[in-house]
């Protein structure tokens, strides 16, 4: 699947009920403007499979892309700073929770971080709850690209401390060189073989 993604179909935005695929769907959550469009398009191999914005929370529904007959990718609404109305990111948070909660098909949490800063609460609190929940979820910190070489290791190592996680529970990416993709899309692959 990592060399030759296969086809990918937007199946809609849903910003309510969502259509059950019959496919194991792997969901990925993040602050606005982690990247998150981004490192999609990048796993998928297209430039523009997801919408990539400046603007902080362009998404405002669950994304849902098919990928051939093996999987769905969900692509959930930022959290934390967006530039929408306060009602608007009250109304994403109950949405947010209810698919991570009650989705039957849903076999990962890719949940991302930017590598460049220090542990946010509020990704700590998603992990926390997503911990609680048994939730399997994978960390990836984008923007890699960003930290120099030698910055990269200790920046995170204290990174994946800040969110409670042991050293090899946190991946590096970088949509611009790619750089993770391969390693990203081993823990898709062996969640998605994983009985639901």
């Amino acid at each position: 699947m990592r060399q030759h993604a296969p086809r990918t179909t937007f199946v809609g935005s849903f910003p309510g009920q969502l259509p059950e695929l019959g496919l194991p769907e792997v969901a990925f959550v993040g602050r606005s403007n982690v990247g998150k469009s981004s490192a999609l398009n990048t796993l998928l191999g297209k430039k523009s499979a997801a919408r990539v914005s400046s603007t902080p929370g362009r998404t405002q529904a669950i994304n849902l892309f098919r990928l051939g007959d093996a999987l769905c990718f969900a692509d959930l609404p930022g959290y934390g700073f967006a530039k929408v109305p306060a009602a608007v990111q009250q109304a994403w948070k109950p949405m947010i929770e209810r698919y991570l909660g009650e989705r039957e098909a849903l076999r990962l949490v890719v949940v991302l971080v930017d590598a460049r800063h220090t542990a946010r609460p509020a990704d700590k609190d998603l992990l926390d709850g997503l911990a609680e929940a048994d939730i399997p979820f994978l960390v990836v910190a984008t923007k890699l690209d960003k930290l120099s070489k030698h910055a990269r290791k200790p920046t995170l190592r204290a990174l994946a401390q800040g969110l409670g996680l042991g050293d090899q529970a946190l991946l590096g990416f970088s949509s611009l060189s790619g750089e993770g993709r391969d390693a990203v899309w081993e823990r898709i692959e062996a969640a998605c073989r994983e009985p639901g």
